[in-house]
């Protein structure tokens, strides 16, 4: 649940100088003008004393919102065409995308299904729609509609069902092919979040109101697990790792916890994280790594898998990609590049082992809600506050000349990780660079298996 940014009063805007109170002589028997009685006047008065007011208090409180941007970035005063606007707004970085209208509010969820072919997206519209990705039509409006809005949906790793959120306090679960309502659960506290498992067995729920989170039985509509009190405060997004196995949430109190549903216990607590609320979180597919997005325009890459972040913190922390808060995050299938989208109406496109950003996608008219990637890493989809999402074709992103010039300007150079064939960036300056022949995940899993083989041995000794 994003909260609403004030916007303060444009306190240059002059008022005309007005002129003497003069008046027309009245014609012979015209009636006299219409007298505002008293009250009236003084109630007008108060309600544009209380506006102004109000406009002050907004100009001074902006600075201190966390969603407020460095750069006032005032909004377009049409929104554009596809043809007027080209991705970046830079002519050396355009990337194909098409713009796909259909909502009447708050785009707040999407996510690829079918092999990539079709599109889910849930909305502050109270609807949730699916999508043929070809061309942008909408295929189904999936009933019963919601009472509130729909704050977050997600379908299973075979695109069979889907699950949606909403602020009436209820999860549903629909078949995609079919559009069938499969069940509906009422919670006593707000939905916030909802993720299926990848095998399809659970729907973890995150809760407002109780700080907790709830685990529910996909197919019987039972529940779980069900852990109040999990954070301070109120949770804003969670999901689980490739296994199945563990549930990973993320709060205001800028806490992260991982969950163990087999044993029901916390295994592990990363108490103040970032340094502001975290607002998102995604599992790389191997589960041993976790990216957190954060208010404090940050994200943060957690090595999960040896609690290696207790003495040295984030293995990567990525700065100076987003000039607002960061919404939403997510890893490439193969982890070779991450996907953030941010308040300052921009997606960003990371490399990973080198920790900066390749390229920021331009054209939301408002706040990006949430992205995705496709499985074959060739497409980008992207949620708004705009009412639209937009498919971004990044199939050549590496071509484009100001990824090129990039990457010439940090001295980098790609090479093809051998143990798992990603790619992956390396300085020519580095005197290693010769002898790296694997990309950092690779790196840093060899290191964690060398770390437990030590200590297995200084245990046999």
């Amino acid at each position: 649940m994003a909260p609403t940014s004030p916007k303060a009063q444009d306190k240059d805007k002059k008022t005309e100088p007005q002129g003497l109170n003069m008046q027309p002589p009245l014609a012979d028997g015209a009636p006299e003008p219409h007298r505002v009685p008293l009250p009236a006047l003084i109630k007008a008065y108060g309600h544009l004393h209380r506006q102004l007011l109000e406009g002050q208090q907004a100009r001074i409180l902006l600075p201190l919102n966390p969603l407020h941007v460095d750069e006032d970035l005032p909004l377009p005063e049409k929104l554009m065409t596809e043809k007027e606007f080209r991705g970046n707004q830079e002519a050396v970085s355009k990337v194909p995308f098409q713009v796909l209208t259909g909502h009447q509010h708050i785009v707040s969820s999407c996510h690829f299904c079918v092999d990539d072919t079709k599109l889910l997206s849930g909305s502050y519209d109270c609807t949730v729609k699916l999508w043929d990705a070809a061309d942008g039509s909408i295929i189904r409006d999936f009933e019963p509609r919601t009472k509130a809005p729909v704050v977050e949906c997600s379908v299973t790793a075979d695109s069979r069902r889907i699950t949606a959120a909403a602020y009436d306090k209820t999860l549903r679960t629909w078949d995609l092919e079919t559009g069938k309502l499969l069940w509906k659960i009422s919670h006593e506290n707000f939905v916030v979040s909802c993720q299926f498992s990848p095998d399809g067995k659970y729907v973890v729920a995150g809760l407002d109101v109780d700080c907790g989170i709830c685990i529910t039985d996909a197919e019987s509509a039972t529940t779980v697990s069900h852990v109040k009190g999990h954070h301070k405060s109120s949770i804003t997004a969670c999901c689980f790792d490739s296994d199945s196995q563990k549930v990973a949430s993320v709060s205001l109190d800028r806490s992260v916890k991982i969950w163990d549903v087999t044993s029901r216990t916390t295994l592990l607590t990363i108490a103040k994280a970032h340094t502001n609320a975290i607002s998102n979180c995604c599992f790389t597919f191997s589960g041993h790594f976790l990216c957190t997005s954060s208010w404090d325009k940050t994200l943060k890459i957690w090595n999960v898998h040896t609690g290696e972040f207790r003495n040295r913190g984030a293995c990567v922390t990525l700065m100076k990609g987003h000039e607002g808060s960061v919404s939403s995050c997510h890893f490439a299938r193969d982890t070779s590049f991450l996907v953030s989208g941010g308040f300052d109406r921009t997606v960003a496109i990371w490399d990973v082992g080198e920790g900066y950003r390749k390229l920021a996608l331009k054209g939301h008219n408002d706040w990006v809600m949430d992205v995705a990637v496709s499985n074959n890493k060739k497409w980008i989809l992207s949620a708004s506050k705009d009412t639209t999402m937009r498919l971004w074709n990044i199939e050549e992103i590496d071509r484009i000349p100001l990824v090129i010039e990039n990457k010439k300007a940090l001295g980098l150079k790609v090479e093809q990780c051998e143990e798992c064939d990603r790619p992956f960036s390396i300085y020519e300056s580095d005197i290693f660079s010769e002898t790296v022949t694997k990309c950092v995940f690779c790196r840093m899993d060899a290191k964690d298996v060398s770390a437990e083989a030590s200590s297995s041995l200084e245990e046999k000794d």
